[in-house]
Order: structure tokens, then C-alpha cells, then sequence
């Protein structure tokens, strides 16, 4: 009768390894498809304050005046210089306006950085419409070399209709400059 167990046994086996092979296959898919899916949900909803991308300019104008900060940040590592060239600016809702950064690469061979970015408060990251910005590729600068940025946005004038904006008048966009991560070089090796 113990032979008879044994041949029960192993179909039983092969289905649990089945299920169990089939389950570590689905995490690990998970796993690598978690970070674009997290990124493409905070680009659809401004989570996390997460900015949109506007293929133009506004037509309405709203009526609400903000103060829009300015922040730049250089990641340990990266030997560059990074700020904005105005603090703040005001600008009504619906109006376009464009603001430059100055970097610098303070070392002596070429570098790569590409720029993280977000808006606090992060509720007004769906309403952030940028058109155009550095941020939207990998930016090169060679030895001792400077340049000036610009970012294009807008305020989408629908926000004045959200009650959580309300009471809020001002917000900040914030840039973080990194260095891709050892072992992600570009075609060129930089």
C-alpha cells in the first residue's frame, strides 16, 4: 500500500512545485515591472508631487496670483554646481512662464547627471504643467563647462476649482541633479 501512496503523491508534488515556480516567476515580474508602474501612476495623478507634461501652452488664464519657489540640489558624488537664477517668481494661474538654472561641472572630465524633480505641496503636482524642460533628458556637460537651463510651465487655471488649493498661495519646484548609477553609461561611455 505504500508504493500505491507514492504514485498519488507525485502528481500532488508536481502541481505545488508547479504553483510554487509559477508564483516566484509572477514576484519577480512584479518586482521588475513595480518601479515603471509607480512612476507612471505619479506622472497620470501628480503623486507625490509629481508634475505633468504639456505639449503647449494653456489658452485660459486663471485668477489666482502663487508665488513659485525655485530649488536646486547637486546628489553627493556629482561635482557640479546647480541654482536657479530667480528664488521666486509670481505668476498667475494659466500663464506661461520660463525660468533658467545655471550649473557648472567643477570637474576635469566630462559628466552626466539627469534631473529628479518634484513640487511641494505635492497636491499641486497634477496642476504643474511643464512644456518644456532639462529635466526631460540626460544632460552632458565637459570639464570646467557651464550652461543655462530653462523650464517652461504653466499652473493649470482648474486648480483654483480644487478645495484642497484653496487656502494655498504658494508652492516650490525642487530639481535634484544625480549622476546615473555605476554601471548605466550612455552609448558615448559617459
Amino acid at each position: 500500500m505504500q508504493a500505491g501512496s507514492q504514485k498519488n503523491a507525485s502528481p500532488n508534488n508536481r502541481a505545488v512545485a508547479a504553483i510554487a515556480a509559477a508564483t516566484a516567476v509572477a514576484m519577480i515580474g512584479a518586482a521588475y515591472a513595480a518601479v515603471p508602474l509607480y512612476a507612471a501612476f505619479c506622472r497620470a495623478t501628480g503623486y507625490g508631487g509629481t508634475t505633468q507634461v504639456a505639449a503647449q501652452p494653456n489658452p485660459l488664464k486663471g485668477q489666482r496670483l502663487f508665488t513659485v519657489r525655485f530649488d536646486a540640489n547637486v546628489a553627493p558624488g556629482l561635482p557640479w554646481s546647480f541654482e536657479p537664477e530667480t528664488p521666486a517668481i509670481q505668476l498667475r494661474s494659466g500663464a506661461t512662464a520660463t525660468v533658467f538654472f545655471k550649473v557648472h561641472n567643477n570637474s576635469t572630465r566630462d559628466t552626466v547627471a539627469t534631473a529628479l524633480y518634484n513640487v511641494a505641496p505635492e497636491q499641486f503636482g497634477v496642476w504643474f504643467d511643464k512644456i518644456s524642460c532639462f529635466c526631460f533628458t540626460e544632460q552632458h556637460l565637459g570639464p570646467g563647462e557651464s550652461a543655462e537651463w530653462p523650464v517652461a510651465f504653466f499652473l493649470n487655471p482648474a486648480l483654483e476649482e480644487e478645495k484642497d488649493l484653496r487656502n494655498m498661495n504658494s508652492l516650490t519646484l525642487s530639481y535634484t541633479l544625480e549622476a546615473p548609477p555605476a554601471g548605466k553609461l550612455n552609448a558615448a561611455g559617459l
